[in-house]
């Protein structure tokens, strides 16, 4: 299966990581082979250049360790700059091809990784972040419940860097809750958009934070209070002119009683408010090397109170939308089994899910949809990650139903 190739988009003089092919299986560029000049370029254009499907995964998937690899070892942004070349090839193929999000979701993730680790250094931000935000936008409408699936089960997984998986899902939940909070579409705009890029400027410390089994240090601390502020400095060199989406950035770790950093200003408003219930809910239910992830039933019920230990209307409506379980996570039913929850339920405590282990603990051959609305198969406890020793395939479950 062949995949129309954007190669206006590829480097000249620099080596093409794939065989391009025309659409009759005609060989045009060999992998390693480069475009040596925009005659060549334009004469490539005309046979239609494409690329193998599993060519293409291959090279998102080697793009993605190489970014992994060099935040993890600490390189300069310069150097993470240089990947650039491959951002607006991968960012155009996913906007020209309808992709199921078990497929788009991983894609989208390592472009926004990219955008995100490369900061003020980044080039062409705003039309890579409107893109990216637009796919996002998508894929949440159109695939809420296997989008929340496929980032929890990523949010989940130590090995995928942190702070982008955070950033897609509290921009979902703004997105999943933000209508029936009453916001306008000109509100959801910069609201997504804060949400994307709340902590650009502490990507790389927000992913060593995630991984550490040691409590902050100072220096991590000031990081951390000065990031909203120096995250708004990010997006303003960037050329950021939104003042909506500017302020929420800057405000997120606000709160109404004055109490917040960095300011420590009182801030009412409906859109900073849900930022931040999003923010702080994706933030719990994440393990940490230094706790486990906080269960989602007990994170639901503290939105719910709010800080001050009283109801809050916006906290119900968030947990109305979002359930007590959300997909991705792990519960136990009152079978004995344990599942992993596909779909939010009519009621907050009643998800479909997928039994993935039997009551003898052992792992089930084929995972079994369950309705926990039913009194056989409720919802008797939420599940940190480490309670469940089953590697969970989202496309796999999903290909399966």
């Amino acid at each position: 299966m062949y995949k129309s190739l954007p190669i206006e988009s590829l480097a000249l003089n620099q080596p093409v990581p794939v065989n391009i092919w025309d659409p009759k299986g005609v060989l045009l560029l060999r992998k390693g082979e480069s475009i040596t000049s925009e005659h060549h370029r334009g004469h490539l254009m005309l046979h239609t250049p494409m690329v193998l499907a599993a060519d293409w995964q291959a090279w998102g998937y080697s793009y993605t360790a190489a970014l992994d690899r060099m935040v993890r070892g600490n390189e300069s942004l310069s150097r993470i700059a240089a990947l650039d070349a491959m951002v607006p090839v991968q960012e155009k193929m996913d906007a020209r091809d309808e992709l199921f999000p078990t497929e788009a979701w991983p894609d989208i993730h390592a472009a926004l990784s990219t955008l995100l680790h490369q900061g003020a250094e980044a080039s062409q931000f705003g039309e890579r972040l409107q893109r990216l935000a637009a796919q996002t936008q998508q894929m949440w409408l159109e695939h809420p419940d296997v989008s929340f699936m496929v980032l929890v089960q990523l949010l989940f997984d130590t090995h995928v860097p942190y702070s982008t998986t955070h950033a897609l899902l509290a921009a979902g939940l703004c997105a999943l809750v933000a209508p029936s909070a009453g916001l306008s579409e000109a509100d959801q705009q910069p609201l997504q958009r804060a949400a994307l890029t709340m902590n650009i400027a502490m990507t790389r410390a927000h992913d060593e934070m995630a991984r550490q089994g040691s409590a902050l240090s100072e220096s991590q601390r000031k990081t951390v209070r000065e990031h909203p502020q120096r995250s708004a400095e990010v997006l303003r060199r960037l050329g950021v002119v939104d003042a909506q989406w500017l302020q929420l950035v800057e405000d997120h770790h606000e709160r109404p009683d004055g109490q917040g950093y960095p300011a420590g200003k009182p801030v009412h408003n409906t859109a900073h408010h849900l930022l931040q219930i999003a923010d702080v809910y994706v933030a719990c239910i994440s393990p940490r090397k230094s706790r486990g992830a906080l269960l989602s039933q007990q994170v639901a019920r503290e939105l719910y109170l709010g800080v001050d230990q009283q109801p809050d209307p916006l906290g119900a409506l968030f947990v109305k939308n979002i359930g007590f379980y959300p997909p991705g996570s792990y519960v136990r039913l009152a079978s004995g089994e344990l599942a992993v929850v596909a779909r939010r339920g009519a009621k907050a405590n009643a998800p479909t899910v997928f039994a993935i282990v039997g009551r003898q603990g052992l792992p089930l051959g084929e995972p079994t949809l369950r309705d926990t609305a039913d009194p056989a198969f409720e919802v008797k406890a939420s599940l940190v990650p480490g309670d469940v020793k089953v590697t969970v395939s989202v496309a796999r479950l999903l290909g399966r139903h």
